[in-house]
């Protein structure tokens, strides 16, 4: 058995890896888009590196886009498997795909009108909603603890993650002739303790670990130090007059900090605002984890039944036409906005930035990981002037970054969730990371316990 790693290997986006397993079978995990740099964005145009048509299932460990992204162009180019995703994570794609597809759509019509002009071929959009379409007849929910036979000796048990709704860690259990193996794919791990969902479960034994490194060489804040640290951030920006910016993904993110919000607002630690939520993909997946309340923890399925919980609320307006966004722009002071894209590369955050970044009486609060050559790294690198939308715009807002509301496990609770491994012959490989951060966990595995560590590169390829 070999397993190959195609994406997300030596960065955090692009997660793709090949197992050739018993009996021939090939099992894909992940069939994510790379993101960020325009480098990194370019290898989506690259062909695969195996073809679509010989691939038997694909596992695919939760929705966000760097994991699912390129679905419905492998669907396109031959792939006739089933798509193993547990059912949250069908629904959640559903939306995510659609929206990715209407945003190739559009950056291939600007650029055709760029290219016309310039009497050049017009170029194709990565893929279009018919293909994110086709690519659902392909999806096989599965329940968590459901153990699926995939065919050809393997076998797969999706576990909860506690990354966003839906998320799982994935035992992957194949038979070659003689040999066994089980391999745990960590997908991306959530931290304990937060709100909404549930814990990551605990593994079980395995030959080999895949384990994602985003955090790897880095540690939250605990919640409440965090929450200390975004009261602040609005309470004064309120006092100086101006609004409070929260870039966040659409899924996972944005959902906790309308719950941290609320949360906070109850317990008169800021004061009741208006709380906009502009992003109608943040609005149909907030609808989504309502759906999906089993995936939902304790506390929050108390909350949602008791509707009359004591204290003051935000008020909360869900802004779902670009006339209502625009008018956001009128808004000089007292308004929280949260927007997508979460790195700010993307989505209605941009021209809400291009209108307050450069009022020092703003605050921008970042609350999820940037990656290299986003514009939300650059605004948090200190930048003074950065380009949006074709303008360039000063930062002179304050800058907050809160580590914590991260839905990625730090160093900390990657090595708690990775020391229930007992096997002394375990084989760890460390993806999903920037160099630095996987390097960072992979040494820290190394002096905790005797197994073999390994950082893959691009394309590198082991036997399993």
């Amino acid at each position: 058995m070999r397993l190959t790693f195609y994406g997300a290997a030596e960065t955090v986006t692009g997660s793709c890896a090949l197992l050739s397993a018993g009996k021939g079978a090939q099992l894909l995990v992940d069939c994510g888009m790379f993101q960020g740099s325009a480098a990194l964005r370019d290898r989506n145009d690259d062909p695969f590196p195996f073809d679509p048509g010989s691939i038997d299932g694909l596992v695919l460990t939760h929705a966000h886009i760097d994991h699912s992204g390129l679905l419905p162009r492998l669907v396109r180019e031959g792939f006739k498997g089933r798509i193993y995703a547990t059912r949250a994570t069908s629904d959640l794609c559903r939306i995510l795909l659609m929206d990715t597809a209407h945003i190739q759509a559009a950056d291939a019509q600007w650029q055709n009108r760029r290219r016309l002009r310039a009497g050049q071929p017009p170029v194709l959009p990565l893929y279009t909603t018919e293909d994110v379409e086709r690519c659902f007849r392909f999806f096989n929910g599965v329940g968590y603890g459901e153990r699926v036979e995939a065919g050809g000796g393997v076998d797969l048990t999706f576990r909860d993650a506690g990354h966003i709704l839906g998320s799982s860690f994935v035992e992957v259990r194949a038979k070659a002739g003689k040999t066994s193996r089980t391999i745990v794919f960590s997908g991306d791990l959530g931290m304990r303790n937060r709100p909404l969902l549930n814990d990551p479960e605990l593994p079980a034994e395995a030959d080999f670990v895949v384990i994602e490194s985003t955090y790897g060489n880095r540690r939250h804040k605990d919640r409440e130090a965090s929450l200390d640290e975004l009261a602040a951030a609005i309470r004064e920006t309120v006092e100086r007059g101006g609004n409070v910016l929260i870039p966040a993904f659409a899924v996972g993110r944005t959902q906790e900090v309308l719950f941290e919000i609320q949360h906070l607002t109850r317990q008169g630690r800021i004061p009741r605002l208006h709380l906009y939520v502009d992003s109608p993909l943040a609005i149909a997946a907030t609808e989504i984890y309502l759906r999906h309340r089993e995936s939902l923890d304790e506390e929050t399925r108390a909350l949602l039944e008791r509707r009359d919980a004591p204290g003051p609320r935000p008020t909360l307006h869900l802004v779902e036409s670009v006339e209502e966004s625009r008018a956001l722009n009128r808004v000089e002071s007292g308004a929280i906005i949260v927007a997508a894209s979460g790195m700010c590369e993307g989505g209605r955050i941009v021209h809400h930035l291009k209108h307050n970044l450069w009022r020092p009486e703003c605050s921008i609060v970042f609350v999820g990981f940037q990656s290299r050559g986003t514009l939300g790294r650059q605004i948090v690198d200190g930048a003074e002037s950065v380009s949006v939308l074709g303008e360039e715009i000063a930062v002179r807002a304050r800058v907050h970054t809160i580590g914590s509301f991260s839905a990625h496990a730090d160093q900390a609770e990657l090595l708690w969730w990775l020391g229930h491994f007992t096997n002394p012959a375990l084989r760890v490989l460390v993806n999903h990371g920037e160099p630095d951060a996987a390097r960072a966990l992979a040494g820290q595995i190394r002096k905790a316990h005797p197994w073999r560590v390994r950082v893959p590169r691009a394309g590198e390829s082991l036997e399993v």
